[in-house]
Parts: structure tokens; C-alpha cells; sequence
């Protein structure tokens, strides 16, 4: 028969043995959500490897062309642009670009959708939407000016762009690099896999007949 204080005595060895139990359980517990936790890191590092592997086709598509963010549509003529009278390529001509403002523009047959007179100007500025700053962009016409005053403006004049060819580009500071009073067209063209109408702008001198 044992007595009280035995008793007592194995009560205590056996609530030892549990507490040991139990830590032991504990550390296991602890350790597991160590494992997942690494599991859980290299299967997101693998998914931000693949992401990046997206992002870099992605962005090697995006960067097909200094004009990737180019509207497909231009829209009307600049309001108060006068069209020309006797253009050397009239509304609906079929022409052959020489100009190489984006990829695949350059040899690419194009459409005459608009001639017109005035004074165009090529320009670099820094995008109002944070991009970086374009040099030499053609091109813009004196009626996408603000407040430009009579034409022509000499080089190296400040203006503030109306054009929203490209993202960043209405609203911004330009400085004129160059200018041209050649005839200025726009036109439908495929170019880059991607198809534009009304593209603006293309001068005279960048641009011969079909064939």
C-alpha cells in the first residue's frame, strides 16, 4: 500500500514528465511553421523570379519603339491649321515612308489622310507624367503650340506643348531643337505590328511615292 507522501512524490514525476512532453510538442509546433515559412519563401521567390521573367518580356515589348506609348488614333488637325492648297501628295495618296520615328515606320506604306501649310517643329522636352526627357521628338506643329505667337519660332525658344501624341507630353516645357516649312502630312500606316490613323506628323522630305 503506498503511502501519501509516494504518492505526492510520483504526482510530481509525472507532471514533470508531462511539462517535458509538452515542450518538446511546443518545439515541434514552433519548428514546422519555420519549415512552411521557408517553403513558403522559395516558392515566392520562385513566383517573383517568374514574375520578373514576365516583366522583362513584357517590358522588351513595351520597348519595341521610343513611340511604344503612341496613340493608335491621331484624331482631327490641330484647330486653325491650314490645309495645303496643291500638295505634292493629296488626300488618299499611297506613299512609302522614308521617315524612321518609331520601329517599322521606316518603309512602310502609308496613306495620305491630311497636307497641310505651316511651320513644324521638332522639340525636346520631359514628360509631365514623370517619364524620362525626349530629345529631338518629331515632330509638332506651330498649332500645338501654347500661345506660340507668329511662326516661324527661332531655335532653342521655349514653349509649352499642346500635343498629346505620346503619355506626359500635353501641358509640357519643350525647347524648339529644329524647324521646317515643308508640307506636313498625316496618314494611316501599319508599323511595329501596330496600326495608326491620322499619325502626326510626317514632312514631305520623309516620304516618296509607291512604287
Amino acid at each position: 500500500m503506498h503511502t501519501l507522501p509516494q504518492l505526492t512524490r510520483r504526482a510530481a514525476i509525472l507532471a514533470g514528465g508531462l511539462a517535458v512532453l509538452a515542450g518538446c510538442t511546443s518545439g515541434e509546433d514552433d519548428a514546422m511553421p519555420g519549415m512552411d515559412h521557408g517553403s513558403a519563401h522559395g516558392q515566392a521567390s520562385d513566383s517573383g523570379s517568374g514574375a520578373g521573367s514576365d516583366g522583362t518580356s513584357g517590358h522588351g515589348s513595351d520597348h519595341g519603339g521610343a513611340h511604344a506609348g503612341h496613340a493608335m488614333a491621331g484624331g482631327p488637325a490641330p484647330e486653325g491649321i491650314a490645309e495645303a492648297a496643291d500638295p505634292t501628295y493629296p488626300v488618299g495618296t499611297e506613299v512609302v515612308l522614308t521617315a524612321d520615328h518609331m520601329p517599322g515606320m521606316k518603309g512602310a506604306e502609308a496613306t495620305i489622310t491630311g497636307a497641310f501649310t505651316t511651320t513644324t517643329y521638332a522639340v525636346s522636352y520631359t514628360p509631365t507624367d514623370g517619364g524620362a526627357p525626349v530629345t529631338d521628338q518629331k515632330w509638332v506643329v506651330h498649332e500645338e503650340l501654347e500661345n506660340p505667337g507668329a511662326a516661324p519660332l527661332p531655335d532653342g525658344t521655349e514653349v509649352v506643348l499642346l500635343a498629346e501624341h505620346m503619355p506626359g507630353m500635353k501641358g509640357a516645357t519643350a525647347t524648339i531643337d529644329s524647324s521646317t516649312q515643308e508640307t506636313v502630312y498625316m496618314v494611316d500606316v501599319d508599323a511595329d505590328g501596330m496600326t495608326m490613323t491620322n499619325h502626326k506628323w510626317v514632312v514631305e522630305s520623309e516620304m516618296q511615292p509607291v512604287g
